[in-house]
């Protein structure tokens, strides 16, 4: 570290410091400074109860309406750089001052603010904003002043070094602030292409999900290293860490690895897609998401089913939807052998063809399957056309239609009917030993004469 450097830089700024200070001028600078800031502070209030900036810009471009809004929160701002440089030009033409250097340094400090927040309104992240405004304003103060070779220098003379790597603080910073700005381009960049994406009709859903995951983390590459390019810092001495980092990924995040090589296998073949009704194992659902570790299926009674994405490529998966969204549904029921089963099949397919959401491409069926103990099996086969509706909300309409239509033709269902018979008589009872009445209990009588 070259503390020599550091120190006499720190040496040369309070030198200058201490030379302004001592000057007699510089408080007649701070007066305008002050005075003109209180009045920038009461006039930027005024104009911001008085003026409805919302309604004055209805029907404006976005961007003008943009520029408005941020040209009025920061008009305390203006008024202070308007104010501070009439003041210094007022003072240098009277010959009080010479050139005025305070108050010029404030004027371009707070245009220089005005700037940095004009550009920084188009980000949306509130925290980026701060970064971006503070770390930009900072290296433009130093500018304005003169000091930022001199700042520079001092933080570069400090480092670390790791292998051939030296880091500074110089580094540090610079690879901060460019990151940051690199993700707020990277996320906006990546909502653009999204949103293109997913306005093309020739994608299927799967296909764009897994185009837009391609496209962001591709992004978020390519970002991080054009930063570490553009901070100096040397991608070739991370070769030895890159190594480490993939021994690591290969035995420590195994499962992570397989999740995300299963999803990008789940998104390339179709065999899966948001929207479908899937059964894995006991999970009944419908996709909603489809992420790059699991994915989300909701079940219909407010859960979520996060489902590893391994699961979906090694176990069996029953996609109801795969090539169509049609449903066969089959509802089993019985009659006792009074009805007449020819009756008993016509009300089963009328009922189920006047069901609402029962496919009209295929006629209903019904069958009779069983002569049992109890009564005739029959079994009724039915479409359901969509699956939003969901297929046990039909098969319960078609039940509660049968048993409605079986009442009204008074057709029967048989249900089990137990009888006990009693063949030897009367059950022995056996004798119970005579025992003793307890005697009553004595009773007290007085007599009043």
């Amino acid at each position: 570290m070259d503390w020599d450097n550091l120190r006499d830089s720190l040496n040369r700024t309070m030198q200058s410091i201490g030379e302004e200070i001592t000057s007699s001028w510089f408080y007649m600078q701070f007066g305008a400074i002050l005075i003109a800031a209180g009045i920038s502070l009461a006039l930027g209030s005024s104009l911001r109860t008085r003026v409805d900036i919302t309604s004055l810009t209805m029907g404006w471009p976005a961007p003008l309406r943009l520029f408005a809004r941020t040209m009025m929160q920061r008009a305390g701002t203006i008024i202070f750089a308007l104010l501070a440089e009439i003041a210094r030009v007022v003072l240098v033409k009277t010959e009080l001052l010479h050139r005025g250097y305070i108050l010029s340094t404030a004027v371009n400090l707070a245009t220089a603010w005005l700037i940095i927040r004009l550009a920084t309104s188009l980000i949306r992240n509130e925290f980026v904003v701060r970064v971006v405004s503070i770390a930009a304003w900072a290296v433009a103060a130093l500018s304005i002043i003169g000091r930022l070779d001199d700042v520079s220098s001092a933080l570069d003379s400090i480092s670390i070094s790791l292998g051939t790597l030296r880091l500074t603080p110089l580094i540090l910073v610079k690879a901060v602030v460019m990151l940051a700005i690199a993700m707020w381009l990277v996320s906006a960049a990546g909502n653009f292409i999204e949103s293109r994406i997913a306005r093309s009709h020739d994608l299927t859903p799967s296909v764009q999900v897994l185009l837009i995951k391609l496209v962001r983390v591709a992004l978020v590459i390519a970002a991080i290293a054009i930063v570490m390019s553009a901070a100096g810092i040397d991608l070739s001495a991370f070769a030895l860490f890159s190594g480490a980092i993939g021994v690591g990924l290969g035995f420590g995040l195994q499962k992570i690895i397989a999740n995300f090589i299963s999803g990008v296998i789940l998104l390339a073949d179709k065999s899966v897609k948001p929207g479908d009704l899937v059964t894995i194992g006991d999970s009944t659902g419908k996709i909603s998401a489809m992420n790059t570790r699991y994915i989300s299926v909701a079940a219909g009674d407010g859960r979520e089913i996060l489902i590893p994405n391994e699961d979906l490529v090694t176990q069996r998966v029953i996609n109801w939807t795969y090539t169509d969204r049609t449903m066969l549904v089959k509802v089993i029921f019985a009659t006792n052998y009074e009805a007449d089963p020819n009756r008993v099949c016509e009300l089963a397919v009328e009922i189920a063809r006047n069901t609402q959401n029962v496919a009209t491409f295929k006629a209903p069926n019904c069958l009779l399957t069983e002569f049992a103990e109890t009564g005739m099996k029959f079994a009724l086969t039915f479409w359901v056309a969509d699956l939003d509706v969901g297929m046990d909300n039909v098969r319960s309409n078609v039940m509660q239609g049968l048993w409605t239509a079986f009442k009204k033709e008074n057709i029967r269902v048989p249900y089990p009917v137990r009888e006990l018979r009693v063949r030897s008589g009367a059950l022995p009872v056996e004798a119970v030993p005579d025992t003793p009445a307890e005697p009553p209990a004595p009773t007290t009588r007085t007599d009043r004469h």
